[in-house]
Formats: C-alpha cells, sequence, structure tokens
C-alpha cells in the first residue's frame, strides 16, 4: 500500500475500516496503518492522529497534575513516603488529582491528601 497511488490507497484504507465496524479486527487495522501514518491522507488516519495527540495531552495532564501536587506537599515541607509518591504518580484521573491538589494546601501530612479514598 506505501507504494500505491494515493487516490488507490486511500479508499482501500477507509473502506477496510469502515467494513470491520466496531469489531476487534477494527482496532488491530488501525495499529497497523498507524504504525507510519505520513503517507496517508485519508478520514481514517486523521482521526487515528488525533486520537494520538489527545491521549498524549491527557497523559500530559495527568504528570503535569501530579507533579503539582507533589510540588505543594514538597514546599510544605512536608514529608513525602515512597508509597504516597507513587500513588500520586500512578493517578491518571484529573478529577482526583485536582481534589489531592486542594487538599495539598491544607493537609497537615502528606498521607491525609487521600482523604477516604
Amino acid at each position: 500500500m506505501r507504494d500505491a497511488p494515493e487516490d488507490i490507497a486511500d479508499p482501500i484504507v477507509e473502506f477496510t475500516a469502515q467494513g470491520l465496524g466496531n469489531r476487534p479486527a477494527k482496532h488491530l487495522w488501525r495499529n497497523l496503518v498507524a504504525v507510519d501514518l505520513s503517507f496517508y491522507k485519508s478520514y481514517i488516519a486523521e482521526e487515528i492522529r488525533d486520537e494520538g495527540r489527545e491521549q498524549g495531552r491527557e497523559q500530559g495532564g495527568a504528570q503535569q497534575g501530579a507533579q503539582d501536587v507533589l510540588l505543594v506537599l514538597e514546599q510544605r515541607g512536608l514529608d513525602v513516603a515512597d508509597d504516597v509518591r507513587r500513588r500520586i504518580t500512578d493517578c491518571d484521573d484529573p478529577g482526583i488529582l485536582r481534589r489531592w491538589l486542594a487538599r495539598a494546601v491544607t493537609a497537615p501530612t502528606a498521607e491525609e491528601i487521600f482523604g477516604d479514598e
């Protein structure tokens, strides 16, 4: 397909993706064409690139949220045990991280940012 003219490759990529519907093979197909999409200019290629960008933004946001929580705890002079640090950095839920950040401002200990969770 890489050497096929764009006007031939694009429809094949699109029709294959559409034909697979929501079957597990669709995800396999998407991963196969996602290996190098630079030569595909089709709708599905753009969609896959956009999904990758969105996932990257979400992961980056969660990592930044975790770093913010740790920064507040450390700036307050609180001891952050390894298990607490790991729980914070392993969290990928922005809502939880925001809640922990708010608690980190006033919590007497790092462990207490988790509340009853």
